[in-house]
């Protein structure tokens, strides 16, 4: 059995983590007339017969932390529904599956976390680097080679939490200079009754940020739950996710509307980890969201100490032991938007 062979039979996943299997470029063409392209180990390509003028540019990505496993379970499923002939895309989509290594090993990363990687391409010290600048090269291909003029470009980078939240799902809208938060994404994030958007306020080096910053793609990093093994999901959890990104990729548009019904937070104030002395005086599996009254007590780096801005502030992604120089929390507040030509916050 090769690895196009698996891939073929629906079995993106077993294929892309069994490193036995040799890999190698190919592509076919389904019954219904859809092409697919193996472009990368973890990298899949589907074009459907036809596209309309509406049509849109979507990756799909999952696996950027190997132990993150519901997001890669849903890429599987929409992979295999696909392959099978079950599942009939109407956009041009890039499944990604990208760490086979981390995943093989349960573990976030192998030496660096790779959602740190994509700000340039990286010297390859490491396979987190190697594996960043495959993914960057793949998406400049994906986006490079659309077959409409002006396709809308889309990239939803699926994760999980290493801890518990106050909002089960949530999504991050990166900063970039580019025109990266349209009111049709916004919509997505309300039809996919996502818990809670956060809205960057610098640039970062994560994997949606590339997108939106490199390519202007409509870019979100969504955390869906909590880490798990494989196997131990909960997938009826996230239901309402599933059935918005199937109505994504099958339908031309979805309807774009906003009732406030998601919570919205913005970026207060970036914490990074100067030295190794610094630390949080919270446990260490408190929950994103976690609220501070103003004026409490957060942790110290050296002579430096934390605490909650004024009105309060909540903590998303603590982190104490990241590597020095990166970020070890944001800190958060509550925020409204109002719908324009792009999705801006109010005041």
């Amino acid at each position: 059995m090769t690895f196009v062979d698996e891939v073929k039979k629906g079995r993106f996943l077993s294929a892309t983590c069994d490193l036995s299997l040799p890999f190698t470029v190919d592509e076919w063409i389904l019954e219904s007339g859809i092409q697919c392209k193996l472009l990368q180990r973890g990298v899949l390509q589907i074009t459907p017969i036809e596209q309309m003028s509406t049509a849109k540019d979507i990756v799909l990505s999952s696996g950027v932390h190997g132990n993150e496993t519901a997001p890669i379970e849903l890429i599987q499923q929409l992979a295999e529904g696909i392959l099978l002939g079950q599942i009939e895309p109407v956009h041009r989509l890039l499944l990604i599956i990208a760490h086979p290594e981390a995943i093989n090993n349960k573990t976030r990363f192998i030496d660096e976390n790779m959602n740190r990687l994509f700000k340039v391409r990286n010297q390859e010290r490491n396979i987190d680097c190697k594996i960043a600048n495959q993914l960057q090269e793949a998406v400049n291909s994906f986006y490079g080679s659309s077959t409409v003029i002006q396709p809308e470009k889309w990239h939803l980078d699926l994760h999980c939490a290493i801890r518990r939240s106050e909002h089960y799902t949530f999504a991050v809208s990166p900063y970039s200079h580019k025109l990266s938060r349209s009111n049709s994404l916004f919509s997505f994030i309300q039809y996919a009754k996502i818990e809670a958007v956060l809205l960057a306020n610098a640039p970062s080096s994560t994997f949606s940020w590339f997108s939106a910053e490199y390519h202007g793609a409509q870019a979100l990093t969504i955390e869906l739950g909590k880490v798990a093994d494989f196997g131990e999901n909960d997938l009826t959890l996230l239901s309402f996710f599933s059935h918005a990104l199937m109505k994504l990729i099958t339908e031309s548009t979805l309807p774009i509307s906003w009732n406030n019904d998601v919570e919205v937070y913005r970026v207060n104030r970036t914490l990074l980890k100067q030295s190794k002395s610094f630390f949080f005086s919270f446990p260490n599996d408190l929950p994103n969201f976690t609220f501070f009254k103003e004026g409490t007590y957060l942790g110290r780096d050296n002579e430096q100490e934390f605490f909650a801005d004024e009105k309060g502030e909540a903590v998303v992604f603590p982190n104490a032991n990241v590597a020095l120089g990166q970020r070890a929390a944001l800190m958060v507040k509550k925020a409204h938007i109002i719908f324009d030509e792009q999705v801006r916050l109010c005041g």
